[in-house]
């Protein structure tokens, strides 16, 4: 099985792409250019947003930039990081009904979380903290 950090920073470098050579995007024409499926890419927005490189605008727009997404995205990280803290390990379904967050926003806390080097995924498919 791949790395998070490898298959995260691939979708990741996919939305980059698109936005560097078409500009403001919305999310179901990223999702067509990609090629990835919703938990993929918000995992992926959950990467660049990290790295600040993403912003969202009005309309479910996203382009390039300074992102405005690190409140929300980081805090939701956060969450799920002391969830993981507690926890030991957890699988999506128990993070997401603990964490009582939407699937978008939690692929985007593990994306970001990805980008930090700070989750791994076991044999058992459990989420963990390095």
């Amino acid at each position: 099985m791949r790395r998070l950090t490898t298959l995260f920073g691939e979708n990741a470098g996919k939305i980059w792409s698109a936005l560097n050579q078409e500009g403001c995007i919305k999310k179901d024409k990223l999702l067509e250019i990609t090629r990835l499926d919703e938990e993929n890419f918000f995992a992926g927005v959950g990467w660049l947003a990290r790295e600040d490189k993403i912003t969202k605008e009005q309309e479910d727009c996203f382009r390039l930039g300074n992102t405005n997404l690190e409140t929300r995205i980081g805090s939701h990280a956060g969450l799920v990081w002391k969830i993981l803290d507690i926890w030991g390990d957890a699988d999506y379904r128990t993070i997401k009904r603990l964490s009582n967050l939407e699937d978008s926003d939690l692929q985007s806390a593990l994306g970001w979380l990805a980008r930090e080097d700070k989750i791994v995924v076991n044999e058992n498919q459990k989420f963990l903290l390095k």
